[in-house]
């Protein structure tokens, strides 16, 4: 009995010295506000507005939209390319959306009007491993 109570608490001090070391050597999520003060809108250029942002897998995209017109879909690459909700895509049509990032592409439509998308109504955003913690 003694020994797999020594045995719990070994592997009980290793799961905490690896959750400290996970939390010294990453950073925080970041969370960006698609379109900034415009949203996730048709005014704004959404390759523009991804142009010099560093995204890491992780990190949260907040998409700001009138739910009665537009919503987000995650889709592949081909549902992007295609403007195609497609098997496995995720619809988002809060008006309020908060996404988290994965790691490598990531493809975002609005598919509530047509053409919309194919006007450019969507984005392409590459993640990268999230960066070492500053700490």
């Amino acid at each position: 009995m003694r020994k797999a109570i020594r045995g719990s608490s070994i592997l009980a001090l290793g799961m905490l010295l690896l959750m400290l070391q996970y939390e010294a050597t990453h950073s925080a999520p970041v969370t960006y506000k698609v379109g900034d003060d415009n949203g996730w809108d048709l005014s704004i250029s959404l390759q523009a507005w991804t142009r010099g942002k560093d995204f890491h897998a992780g990190d949260i995209l907040e998409f700001i939209y009138d739910e009665q017109l537009f919503n987000v879909v995650v889709v592949d690459k081909k549902g992007h390319d295609t403007c195609t909700a497609n098997d496995g895509a995720m619809e988002f049509d809060s008006g309020d959306d908060k996404i988290p990032l994965a790691f490598g592409a990531n493809y975002f439509i609005c598919n509530t009007q047509p053409d919309l998308c194919a006007a450019g109504y969507k984005m392409a955003i590459n993640a990268t491993a999230p960066p070492p913690s500053s700490k």
